[in-house]
């Protein structure tokens, strides 16, 4: 009898004390997710910028540590420098095409106000598009005859258009807000490159082993650097290149055509798509000499993509284009523009990372069934 009430008795203390246990370690796990929560919560909106801060930092720090060298060594104030310098470089050009989109609007309301706005008939090659060519075709006509009536008989999507092109104006001051922050967050990254390295390979490291670690954080590297330069590079490229045509032959809205152009380049898509709307423009408004000339020169620059990827992929990884596509129109689907820049780069960095463990996992269990053997 004395066995029986010792070990019930043992056994509601085993089960007080499991039970006090469970309790406080709920407790304990409920208040570290609540920590987690908060602090994702707190961090969300600086996530995007500082990824993309984190990849502006390791596609520029080879250049980066020859400015520094420049410099005398001084890190601190070769990033603020470098900070000073590709802010300016981003604001210049962001004025210049603010200033053309202001311009353009404020010219086109006067001529419609005034009754001076004429659209040019459109070349006959525009009904031949594919998809859209007829009924670009006889909205483009139409306009071209009486502009009010075709503007009245089309004024729901007019007006939908309008709010659209509205809120991306006003998207994109966030977005170059979000771009200056990057920039700033770059510039910390790249002054102290060196302790940020040794961090990734100790996360990679904890992930597999030391040695793996180090390949992994290697792998992240060169493949932030093959895509940022031979993607995101072409595609500003591309787009420069077209705006600067555009801006010559004195196109209309060419800064907003010009963002269209980049957001395609950097999702794989031929700036042709954008720019042979822009050649049937200037066929239509200029003398027939310049305007075979800005056709060649557009033709060029959609097929530089051509000759440039292999120059700047060649350096680095070989990522399917696929891979690119899919994270460039997620990324943008998700955080806008700037989701653009980092959702290719992301994927492209998971995909490589994911085919590296891939090809380490086939080659050690080969060398197990041959050992085996």
């Amino acid at each position: 009898m004395k066995i029986i009430t010792s070990s019930i008795w043992t056994f509601i203390m085993e089960s007080h004390q499991f039970t006090k246990n469970t309790i406080e370690a709920t407790i304990r796990l409920s208040l570290v997710a609540v920590v987690i929560y908060f602090c994702a919560k707190i961090l969300s909106p600086f996530v995007m910028p500082v990824l993309w801060g984190a990849i502006i930092a390791v596609a520029i720090y080879p250049m980066f540590t020859r400015f520094k060298k420049v410099l005398g060594g001084k890190a601190k104030l070769a990033a603020s420098l470098y900070a000073i310098i590709a802010i300016s470089a981003l604001i210049t050009p962001t004025a210049m095409i603010s200033n053309s989109l202001i311009d353009t609007s404020v010219a086109l309301n006067e001529q419609y106000q005034s009754g001076a706005l004429k659209i040019p008939p459109p070349s006959k090659n525009v009904a031949e598009w594919p998809l859209i060519g007829e009924k670009a075709y006889a909205f483009w006509n139409g306009a071209s005859k009486n502009l009010e009536n075709t503007l009245n008989a089309h004024l729901p999507q007019m007006k939908s258009l309008a709010g659209g092109a509205f809120s991306a104006i006003a998207g994109v001051g966030g977005t170059v807000l979000q771009f200056v922050l990057s920039i700033i967050i770059s510039a910390v990254f790249v002054a102290s490159a060196e302790s940020a390295y040794a961090v990734l390979i100790k996360v990679f490291s904890r992930l597999t082993d030391s040695k793996t670690g180090k390949e992994y954080t290697d792998l992240a590297r060169d493949t932030i650097r093959s895509v940022a330069q031979g993607v995101l590079g072409v595609a500003l490229i591309q787009a420069t290149l077209a705006a600067l045509g555009m801006y010559i032959m004195d196109v209309p809205a060419w800064g907003l055509w010009s963002l269209v152009i980049l957001v395609m380049a950097i999702a794989q898509l031929p700036p042709i798509l954008v720019l042979g709307f822009v050649i049937s423009y200037v066929f239509s408004v200029a003398d027939t000499t310049p305007a075979v000339i800005f056709m060649i020169y557009s033709l060029v620059v959609s097929a530089s993509d051509g000759f440039l990827k292999p120059i700047f992929l060649g350096r680095g990884m070989e990522t399917p284009m696929l891979v690119i596509l899919l994270g460039a129109i997620g990324g943008m689907m998700m955080s806008g523009i700037i989701g653009l820049f980092v959702g290719a780069i992301i994927l492209a960095l998971g995909y490589e990372l994911f085919m590296k463990w891939l090809n380490t996992s086939t080659e050690e269990l080969v060398k197990n069934e041959n050992s085996n053997d």
